[in-house]
């Protein structure tokens, strides 16, 4: 079981041993080992008020409803930690990979996130979005929740994210 989940090695398991490696470190409170990094500041910073949670939330959903892998990904380190649904990994570049995977199946994405609670360096956010599978006419949303963590320079450093799609009609979107 690897017992650093910033340093790479998680995204060369399974998924059944990354499950077991994240779970068996995350549960034990907030993810250690992120190295420093060069980036320059990203505003606001924590720690976050009810202010500054919402101003990064907005810039989170309008970065995403870009669908730019590129410009989304520069808002986590280097050695971001994620799991989106059963997707685990770390690192900016796995970020970018996973998003492009993710958009050119998701077509016409438009995304709406909305802030829960912030306390400190953390942020918990409730989401909705829409999607027509690529390929098809079928209409998804889905709901979920994401729990952020960002370092001092206020960049993402853990996410994690649940979420569930449901099949919808495209006369019950509302999200256009």
């Amino acid at each position: 079981m690897t017992t650093n989940l910033t340093d790479g090695s998680l995204n060369s398991l399974d998924i059944s041993k990354k499950s077991t490696s994240y779970t068996f470190i995350a549960e034990k409170g907030p993810i250690v080992g992120f190295q420093s990094h060069d980036d320059p500041v990203r505003m606001p910073l924590p720690p976050f008020n009810e202010e500054t949670a919402l101003q990064k939330v907005k810039a989170a959903e309008n970065a995403w409803n870009t669908r730019d892998p590129e410009k989304v990904c520069m808002a986590y380190t280097p050695d971001t930690v994620w799991r989106n649904r059963d997707h685990i990994f770390c690192g900016r570049e796995e970020v970018k990979r996973f998003l492009t995977s993710k958009w050119e199946k998701e077509q016409d994405y438009k995304l709406v996130k909305n802030l829960w609670c912030y306390s400190g360096n953390r942020i918990g956010v409730r989401f909705t979005y829409e999607y027509r599978l690529q390929g098809t006419d079928q209409w998804y949303r889905c709901h979920g929740n994401e729990l952020w963590e960002f370092d001092d320079k206020g960049y993402m450093m853990h996410r994690d994210m649940s979420g569930n799609d449901i099949p919808i009609d495209e006369s019950d979107r509302l999200y256009k």
